[in-house]
């Protein structure tokens, strides 16, 4: 437990510092040159980057263990960030958030991995999932409004040199203070260790690809959310207003994960029935529906707080309790495709069609794929009994 605790701290931190970059990089790209067609490249590199680093975390993490992949993506997110503050060009900008995507991609493997490995209980599991979902909330709630704050006060290139710094302390704290452990033997192991009888090893269940549809399609959505707000306006009041935009999605998402009896309910039908609700919304947005557009983005989060940790627990009951580190790089893998997608597809086709519309078919597609998924064991009922 106290490793989670420790975990929970780091990623507080890095959550926030990464967070607080959402409302300021278009504007700051706009301000090199770039144009929003350029800016949709830019975000779709640095997810595109990810899938190296994703594949890499994978069997490494499995290998040698979560933190120094952990210090490691910290350290060189909190360099590059150094750099970055003092780019004159948009090419320059869009080389260094390719590097940034690459080492930022071994931190959700490792962070997911080690979180599985304090516990063999499922319910147990899916309350460190929820947790680090709680987290993650939290550093967002407020990091985007201040990250607008710090550019309305000291500009791009102090800000950006601050958080660099920020990143990189915190690679160092962590380098100290968390340790890695060993996956905790099942209760059945831990019954034919008392016996005396030798215990199996555990084997890695093989996860059906069909899964990682939804995933894709969840961070398509996400990622043409946070391409089209900041250009709402880039001044520095708007600057200010799409921070509290931000921060509203993740007050939604903090509102669901507040509901600590949501955990009780099947992570299978959370998947399914908070993505359905959350493709809804987003037609409703694209249909311009004379709802408050601050409400209608609350729903948004409230959607990615029920969807996100039924996600994790999902994958942990279907991987037989081996091999974290791979199921959760393949799950960063396809979080990667789809917010490479995403604003990738909003820049080129704005002018056409509603990117939130894009968002909305692409959660369908993942909704409507997810069910035919086969699976070796018998879908567990609404009410799973825990272990």
């Amino acid at each position: 437990m106290k490793t989670a605790i420790w975990l929970y701290l780091f990623l507080f931190v890095a959550f926030f510092d990464l967070h607080a970059q959402y409302p300021i990089l278009t504007p700051f790209a706009i301000s090199l040159g770039a144009a929003p067609s350029f800016i949709g490249l830019m975000m779709g590199m640095y997810s595109i980057t990810h899938l190296p680093g994703n594949i890499m975390a994978g069997y490494g993490v499995d290998r040698f263990g979560s933190r120094l992949f952990i210090v490691f993506s910290l350290m060189g997110a909190g360099i590059v960030l150094l750099f970055q503050s003092q780019v004159t060009d948009p090419w320059q900008l869009l080389v260094l958030r390719s590097i940034s995507g690459f080492v930022l991609a071994f931190l959700s493997p490792a962070c997911l991995a080690l979180l599985a490995r304090i516990s063999n209980d499922r319910t147990q599991q899916g309350k460190f999932m929820a947790g680090n979902g709680l987290v993650h909330t939290l550093a967002t709630v407020v990091s985007p409004a201040a990250g607008a704050y710090m550019v309305a006060k000291i500009g791009f290139t102090t800000a950006f040199y601050l958080l660099g710094w920020v990143l990189v302390v915190t690679a160092v704290c962590a380098l100290f203070f968390i340790r890695d452990i060993k996956a905790q033997p099942s209760n059945e192991e831990q019954e034919q260790k008392s016996k005396g009888i030798k215990p199996a090893l555990a084997e890695a269940t093989p996860i059906p690809w069909l899964v990682y549809a939804l995933p894709v399609g969840i961070s398509c959505a996400q990622g043409i959310l946070s391409f089209e707000l900041p250009l709402m306006s880039t001044s520095a009041e708007g600057m200010m207003e799409t921070g509290l935009l931000f921060s509203v999605v993740s007050i939604g998402a903090l509102i669901t994960l507040s509901m600590l009896f949501l955990n009780k309910l099947s992570s299978y039908y959370r998947t399914l029935w908070g993505a359905l609700a959350l493709a809804l919304v987003y037609f409703v947005i694209a249909a311009h529906t004379p709802l408050p557009f601050a409400l209608l983005l609350l729903f948004v989060g409230m959607g990615k707080g029920i969807i996100l940790p039924a996600i994790s627990t999902l994958l942990i009951e279907l991987s037989g309790g081996a091999r974290y580190g791979r199921t959760f790089s393949v799950l960063s893998i396809a979080y990667s495709i789809g917010a490479f997608l995403g604003p990738m597809l909003a820049g080129q086709l704005r002018d056409v069609l509603s990117p939130y519309y894009l968002a909305f078919l692409g959660l369908m597609i993942g909704v409507s794929i997810l069910p035919f998924h086969r699976r070796r064991t018998t879908l567990t009922p609404i009410f799973p009994k825990s272990r």
